[in-house]
């Protein structure tokens, strides 16, 4: 599927590892690995990925922002995953095809710079009194919607 995943400074290699495996189970075209986000080959990365790490096409990026900008370089639109005044519900938006898709750091969340550059910003509608979910679940989560969207 034509989607990206940009990991913007996530500090878990679990995290990772589980993001690889679920990019892995959806069959999406590429994570782009940012800043402090552990990349193989890393151990406890390696431990959740269970294999994925090396069946999903990776890059490693210094800078997020960077990243971001050389996606929208090529043509790619990219949303950010955060909480906030100007984000929309995933159940709110079409996301575009192709697209790549920035995550936040565990506690941080998205860098304002991402923010501020980012062609759409989209939020998961929550009802409990958190108002996040874990990195490694909300990357599936919207994930999925996307693929629920694009009819795969």
């Amino acid at each position: 599927f034509p989607l990206i995943g940009v990991l913007d400074n996530l500090r878990s290699a679990f995290n990772v590892g589980s993001i690889f495996r679920t990019a892995e189970a959806a069959r999406i075209a590429e994570l782009r690995l940012c800043g402090i986000t552990p990349y193989p080959p890393h151990a406890q990365l390696d431990r959740t990925a269970l294999g994925t790490a090396h069946q999903v096409p990776w890059r490693h990026h210094v800078d997020t922002l960077a990243a971001v900008r050389e996606l929208q370089a090529r043509g790619l639109p990219v949303w950010a995953v955060e909480t906030g005044e100007r984000s929309r519900s995933i159940r709110e938006v079409s996301f575009p095809q192709p697209v790549a898709v920035v995550f936040g750091h565990e506690t941080a969340g998205v860098s304002d710079a991402v923010l501020r550059a980012a062609d759409g910003i989209v939020r998961i509608p929550l009802h409990g009194r958190k108002n996040s979910l874990n990195v490694a679940n909300a990357f599936a989560v919207v994930v999925f919607e996307i693929l629920r969207q694009w009819g795969g």
